[in-house]
């Protein structure tokens, strides 16, 4: 559906404050809205990218302290469970809209670091054998070799 209202955007090239929508996608099966813009005064595209923000909501960590979601430190760990595996840019987000939009889909106001786990741990699984088994070890807190072993077979199964 191509549109053409007016919204208050700074142009990233010209500063200018008047820019206008001509292009509006989903994106992320549907969880962000992208949008395609032109600046009013020296005609630059640029796009931006319109996301569900979580609510405030508060870990709960092993040891029963609470902490502020945030979603950097799944970002963190997700990309080292990546790192030198052959997955674009484009997927690790993907991967990363669906793990916040699973965990925003849960409608609580705490969820435990084991609850964040298990969906990583579920979506890593669909992406990449090597990556989940990278943050199995840390999350299952791989005591050998023979751990490790056992859930390599089971992902094999």
């Amino acid at each position: 559906m191509l549109s053409c209202f007016y919204e208050i955007m700074i142009c990233p090239f010209c500063g200018h404050s008047e820019t206008k929508v001509i292009d509006s996608r989903d994106t992320n099966d549907g969880k962000a809205i992208r949008r395609r813009r032109e600046c009013e005064k020296c005609q630059a595209r640029f796009s931006t990218y319109e996301e569900m923000e979580i609510m405030k909501m508060a870990v709960i960590k092993k040891d029963g302290r609470k902490q502020d979601y945030d979603r950097a430190k799944i970002e963190a760990g997700i990309k080292k469970a990546l790192e030198k595996r052959p997955v674009k840019n484009e997927d690790i987000e993907k991967l990363l809209g669906d793990i916040e939009y699973e965990i925003h889909s849960k409608e609580a106001c705490e969820i435990t670091s084991k609850e964040i786990g298990k969906i990583v741990l579920e979506k890593l699984k669909e992406i990449d054998d090597v990556a989940y088994l990278r943050f199995a070890s840390v999350y299952k807190s791989f005591g050998s070799a023979e751990s490790f072993k056992k859930e390599a077979e089971k992902l094999s199964e």
